[in-house]
C-alpha cells in the first residue's frame, strides 16, 4: 500500500468512525454488533467512484437502474431491528449495491441476497468481493417470493417497500424469524416494521418513518 492509498485508507477509516458516532449511536442505535459491523464495512467501495467522497454521509446515494444505497442510519435500524445473531441465516431482499449484506455478513450472519435487477446483482458481486465478503451470495431473481428452497430463514430483511408483508416470507421463517421490511402507510411515507413469527402467533413492531424504493415482483408494490 503506497502513501497515497494509505491515506485514502485512513481518511476512510476515520469518515466511518464519525458516521458511527454521530449518525448512528448518537441517533440511539445500540447494539454493540451493528455498530462494529458499521464501524468495518467499507461503503466507499459501494458507491459509485463520483461519490465516493459522500459514502458516509448520512443519506442515500444513487447506484444506478433507478435504485439507492440505502442511508448507513437506515441500515444500522434495519440491522438492530433484527436482532442479527451470528450463524443466523438471512435473507437479503434488494441486495441494490451490496452494502447491506455486506453489513449482515460482518455481524456473523450467513447470507443470501436477491436481486431483480442483473446489472446491479453483478456490480454487487463484484463489490461485495472487494470489500473481503465474497462469500455473500447473490441471486437474481424476484424476491418478494423469497427462497423457498434455500429456506427456513433467521431473519428476511427488505430493502424494498410493499403494501404488505409477502405470505411467502413468513411461510420460509423459522420459529422466532423476524422480517423487517417498510410497508406503505397511505399517508405518503412508509413504516419501518419488524414481524416476528413466533409459536404461530406474528407480532408487529413500528420503527418509525421510512422511504424506499418499491418491491418489484409477484408479491411486490401494487
Amino acid at each position: 500500500m503506497g502513501p497515497s492509498s494509505e491515506a485514502e485508507y485512513s481518511a476512510h477509516a476515520a469518515a466511518r468512525d464519525r458516521m458511527v458516532a454521530l449518525h448512528l449511536r448518537a441517533r440511539g442505535i445500540h447494539d454493540r454488533r451493528v455498530l462494529d459491523a458499521m464501524a468495518r464495512v467499507p461503503r466507499e467501495l459501494f458507491v459509485p467512484p463520483r461519490l465516493v467522497e459522500d459514502a458516509y454521509a448520512d443519506s442515500p446515494l444513487p447506484i444506478g437502474s433507478g435504485q439507492t444505497i440505502s442511508q448507513p442510519y437506515v441500515v444500522a435500524l434495519t440491522a438492530e431491528a433484527a436482532g442479527i445473531s451470528p450463524g443466523d441465516r438471512v435473507l437479503d431482499v434488494g441486495t441494490g449495491s451490496g452494502y447491506a449484506a455486506a453489513v449482515y455478513a460482518a455481524m456473523g450472519a450467513e447470507v443470501l441476497s436477491v436481486e431483480y435487477v442483473p446489472e446491479l446483482a453483478e456490480q454487487a458481486r463484484r463489490a461485495l468481493t472487494a470489500a473481503g465478503f465474497g462469500g455473500v451470495d447473490v441471486l437474481t431473481g424476484d424476491g418478494s417470493r423469497g427462497l423457498p428452497a434455500r429456506a427456513p430463514f433467521d431473519a428476511i430483511l427488505s430493502a424494498a417497500a410493499g403494501d404488505e408483508i409477502p405470505p411467502p416470507w413468513v411461510e420460509q421463517l423459522t420459529d422466532g424469524g423476524r422480517i423487517v421490511m417498510p410497508l406503505e402507510s397511505g399517508a405518503g411515507w412508509q413504516r419501518l416494521v419488524r414481524l416476528t413469527h413466533l409459536a404461530g402467533r406474528d407480532l408487529i413492531d413500528d420503527f418509525g418513518a421510512v422511504r424506499f424504493v418499491p418491491l418489484r415482483g409477484e408479491h411486490g408494490m401494487r
